[in-house]
Order: C-alpha cells, then structure tokens, then sequence
C-alpha cells in the first residue's frame, strides 16, 4: 500500500495517475500491441536520452527520491538520510550510509553504459540492504531473512512458480515500482537484450518478452496488485529534467498488459470499445492492502460495493490504474462494480 494512501482521512482513497508527459509524446505507439508496441516505445524512450554520469546521479535524487520532509526516500530502508551526508563508503550496520542501487544488478548488462547511470532504475538504497540483495533478483520467499527493524526487504529461497533460487523481495508498498522499473529496463534496452545475463536473473535472453516467463508473471502480479503512486509520478518527472526521458509504464500503466499481459494482440488506443468488456476493464483485489485496482483505458468510470444484500457501500469514480480503499469494510463477501461507456464489469470478493 502507497505512504500517499496513509496520508488521507476519507472514507475512499484513489491515487491519481496524472503524470505529465508532452503532447504526442507516445503518439508513434497508437494503435500497436505486443511486440511492436514494445519496441515503438524504445525508440520513444531512446530518444531524445541524455545520459547522466553515475557521479551526478546524488544531484538528480534531490529532486527526484525527497520524502515530503526534504530527506532522501529509501525503499530499502526507514533510515533517515540528509541529502549529501552518509554517501557510502564503507558500511557494517543498516543505516551507516546509502548508495545507488541498481535495481537491475549492472553484472547482467556487464557494466555497460548507459545503463550503468540510467536513473530510471538507480534508487537511493540504504548500502547494508544493498549488499544483502547483492546480484539476486527480485522474487518473493517465505521466512525470508531481514537485517534490522529499519530494514525493508527480506532475502530468501523463492516461493515463486518457475524459479527455486535466492532472490530478494521487497515491502509489498514498493513491489508495484520495481515491477515497472523491470517493465522500463526491458523495453528501453531493447537492443541489448539478446546479451543480458539469463542464469540467475529476470531476463529471458530475447528482445521478446524480454523477461522471462516467471518474472514476467510476478511482475505482472505486482504491478496489478500496487498500483502507480506520487512517487513514482513526481520521481518520473524529475529523471525527465535530466535524461529527457520518461518511463513509459509509469504515465500509462495499461501498456503493461497490451505487452505482456491479459491485453495482448489488442492495439492500444487512448479509447476503444472494440474490446471485450472482460478486457476492456480488468478488477484486481489485494487481501494484504484490501486495495482494488484497475486496469483499463476507458477513461472516467463509476464504481459501487455492494454487500451480499445488494446494500451499496462504496461508489466513486476512477480513472484506468486507480486503486480503492477498501479497509473500512467489515468482514464478509462484497462485489465491486465498475461501469461507464456501455461496459459493466463486476468482482466477487471476501474480506476476512
């Protein structure tokens, strides 16, 4: 669950996904899906790109990774940093210094540039954590091991279908940014791609899917389940001052699925009712955060809970990639409607 939900008292919490790219910026994409889609947005991201030296990368997480109070934001750690202070060096404990993380570890692309300072996947990391996750990839495990009560992130064997290795799983509040990040790495090198490591990684050897089919999987799961936040709308739009590029996936998360999910070999369209409804608005339901998110390009829609009486509980409206709060509930079984533009969609789900 997002820290921008925390913030709010109201009954319904929905994060907007306003972010702000220029007009036409992804008008060569219009109207392509899956394959060719994915690499119409290559040539988008790749240019115009300027790189940013991995020396400069301190400057640009001032504007782009700052906690509403001026310290760095840390999705590996609850340390507190003050900008310019603590860069590691060397480190012992959690919280002794932060570095940059490259999110995708830089011995898959075997340091090479520009990926070794693209800002779009180096974050601000506490460096004890850092050296936890090491060169593993992301994953999910069960009695993982955490190094301290400021720590976010555990290291384990996967749970994960399709993968039985060390990997790294972050807090449920930030699996939602790396999943997109991992979206963002594998399309804007797209022409290295077929170099990647694939022994031990997330990434499949080819241009597409890109990743392979386990990480694709979880990385679906997670950026349906955590949805686009503030953060990573303020944090797109401060690497665009530097890179001149943005990520695709954070400005319009239904490309997501027009790639590798359940909207492939169906163009993307800024509105369409060509589509099946069932595809058209997909409703995914998170027990952990008891967030409903959406997927769809449909634009405004209206959405209403109702208990097992048919008692409306809840109504609003949304935009495609919205997520509801739905934690004010009791316990029971609620179906979740969504509707507008002649297309209706509904979701049984439990609270328990």
């Amino acid at each position: 669950m997002k820290q921008i939900i925390l913030l709010f008292t109201l009954l319904i919490s929905i994060i907007s996904l306003s972010a702000q790219p220029s007009d036409g910026y992804y008008s060569s994409a219009l109207n392509k899906s899956d394959a060719e889609l994915k690499t119409a947005l290559f040539v988008i991201m790749s240019n115009p790109y300027e790189m940013v030296s991995y020396g400069d990368l301190y400057e640009v997480y001032k504007t782009s990774d700052v906690n509403p109070d001026g310290t760095l934001w840390d999705m590996y750690s609850t340390c507190t940093w003050v900008i310019d202070e603590k860069k590691c060096g060397n480190y012992k404990n959690v919280c002794d210094c932060y570095n940059r993380e490259h999110s995708i570890p830089k011995s898959w692309f075997d340091d090479r540039y520009p990926m070794y300072s693209d800002a779009h996947h180096l974050y601000p990391t506490d460096g004890r954590v850092n050296g936890q996750r090491g060169n593993d990839p992301f994953g999910e495990c069960a009695n993982g091991t955490s190094l301290s009560s400021m720590s976010l992130g555990r290291s384990g064997t996967s749970t994960f279908p399709g993968y039985s290795g060390r990997v790294f799983e972050p807090v449920d509040e930030y699996k939602g940014d790396f999943a997109r990040t991992y979206f963002y790495f594998a399309t804007r090198y797209e022409d290295i791609m077929t170099s990647m490591q694939t022994s031990a990684s997330s990434f499949a050897g080819n241009t597409y899917p890109a990743l392979n089919n386990w990480s694709v999987n979880l990385f679906l799961k997670w950026h349906r389940q955590d949805p686009v936040s503030q953060k990573e709308i303020t944090r797109n739009n401060a690497v665009e001052v530097h890179q001149k590029n943005r990520n695709a996936f954070i400005d319009h998360p239904i490309l997501v699925e027009h790639i590798w999910g359940e909207l492939k070999g169906n163009p993307w369209k800024n509105s369409t009712l060509t589509r099946p409804a069932e595809l058209l608005a997909r409703i995914y339901y998170n027990p952990a955060s008891r967030l409903m998110t959406t997927s769809t390009d449909l634009g405004e829609m209206r959405y209403e809970v109702m208990n097992i009486s048919g008692v409306r509980v809840l109504s609003g409206t949304l935009m495609g990639g919205d997520a509801v709060s739905v934690s004010s509930l009791n316990r029971g079984v609620y179906f979740f409607r969504l509707s507008g533009n002649d297309i209706k969609v509904v979701k049984k789900f439990i609270i328990q």
